[in-house]
């Protein structure tokens, strides 16, 4: 059920991702990392239907992690991008060739070879206060200072760093998600509206929203897709072992399988987001600013 649920995600994710880069793009510029270009998207019908297709594929991710760990999980909903270079490939008619067929296979041979390797299982939840914390404020603080930094570099390299920020906030929040599903599990609706982590994770799924729109109005998919896809399962990965309790295997031959699986999962991302399939999401007029320094 959990492998299920999580490709069942990762399908509505891929696809929603696409749609809403193709609204994205005709946003205008002046509503950069602002709530105004939500507002300004909601009118687009592609553009809804892209945030509804990511909702549900929210809504399947966090019925996963409830039933699974966040380290099985987050690889699992990693091929989200298969799903958007499908599409892009229907959209574009473009062949896979060498670079599409090789990410495709490093994609989800990492995904395998990490969840073999790693075997990852639940365990008791950690209750040192001080590494909680610690985690969130680096998770928080690593994303707010890339946000901060890419209104300092060339439009296509802020969307690379607008798309990590946000990698690394949806990573928080799906381990928070796990968290807040676990204490209404415990308490039900009074032990879940009365703990913070609930809003925590509406506070950053609407930031983390902006930061990825802010990055699809920027540039091209490629330049953003595959680092938001790559930074949000090691984050999730990274808090699910810090802070909530997933266990998975430490001997050395493990780990050297898990961190061959990890490089492979990223450089199957890069490869196939750099696909020449993947939509360059550039409009046919002026957008070529992206090649433009601020």
């Amino acid at each position: 059920m959990v492998f299920a649920f999580a490709v069942s995600a990762a399908a509505c994710l891929g696809v929603g991702f696409v749609l809403q880069q193709n609204a994205a793009q005709r946003a205008p510029m002046s509503d950069f990392l602002s709530l105004r270009l939500l507002l300004d998207l909601v009118r687009m019908p592609r553009w809804l239907a892209g945030i509804g297709l990511m909702v549900c594929g929210m809504a399947l991710s966090a019925v996963a992690l409830s039933r699974g760990e966040i380290s099985l999980v987050e690889p699992l909903t990693a091929t989200n991008l298969l799903f958007a270079m499908a599409l892009s490939r229907w959209q574009t008619r473009q062949p896979l060739g060498r670079s599409g067929w090789g990410g495709l296979w490093l994609l989800a041979g990492g995904v395998t070879a990490f969840i073999v390797a790693g075997r990852p299982h639940g365990g008791g939840a950690v209750t040192d206060p001080l590494r909680h914390w610690l985690i969130v404020g680096v998770m928080v603080g690593t994303a707010l200072l890339l946000a901060a930094v890419s209104k300092r570099v060339r439009m296509s390299t802020e969307a690379a760093l607008l798309a990590v920020a946000a990698g690394l906030l949806y990573g928080l929040q799906d381990a928070l998600t796990r968290v807040s599903g676990e204490r209404f599990g415990h308490g039900g609706w009074t032990a879940l509206v009365t703990s913070w982590q609930p809003y925590a994770v509406l506070v950053l799924g609407v930031t983390a929203l902006v930061m990825v729109q802010s990055a699809f109005e920027t540039a091209p998919l490629r330049m953003s897709l595959p680092a938001l896809t790559a930074a949000q399962p090691l984050a999730g990965i990274v808090c699910g072992v810090g802070f909530v309790g997933d266990r998975v295997r430490t001997t050395p031959g493990a780990l050297a399988w898990e961190a061959a699986g990890l490089a492979a999962i990223v450089t199957g991302i890069v490869l196939i987001g750099r696909h020449p399939a993947m939509p360059s999401g550039m409009a046919q007029d002026d957008r070529v600013r992206d090649l433009q320094p601020h």
